[in-house]
């Protein structure tokens, strides 16, 4: 179950990431390239424009961290090892108000990766 819970935050770490970059990267490569990241003088700390949205939502999004999450979690378990509860308790929290705040999306694969995790957590425990 840890190993199918690990792969379940992977793909979904990598699906937006790379989800992410083909909406983008199309429109905002050339300008990332360009350093226009820090060409534009921003008072405003919460505005964005869109090439830095894009930004964003691409690499500094929870994709790659996740997919990071993902192959811990993955290598934990072809080691025989139970990741620690909080884990599993984190991403459910997690995934249930985003979905809550933004909707239903394909991220809800997160909850049943959490509960896989949170299923094996009693048998590591005997």
């Amino acid at each position: 179950m840890v190993k199918w819970a690990g792969g379940l935050i992977a793909l979904c770490g990598l699906g937006h990431s790379v989800g992410a970059l083909v909406q983008t990267a199309p429109h905002h490569a050339a300008s990332w390239l360009d350093w226009a990241l820090w060409a534009t003088p921003n008072t405003d700390p919460v505005a964005m424009t869109p090439t830095t949205g894009a930004f964003w939502y691409t690499f500094y999004s929870f994709g790659l961290p996740l997919l990071l999450v993902g192959a811990i979690v993955l290598w934990m378990g072809v080691r025989g090892i139970t990741p620690p509860g909080f884990i599993a308790w984190g991403l459910a929290a997690w995934t249930t108000v985003g979905a809550v705040l933004s909707g239903p999306s394909p991220l809800l694969l997160l909850l049943i990766a959490a509960v896989l995790l949170l299923v094996r957590r009693p048998r590591a425990s005997r």
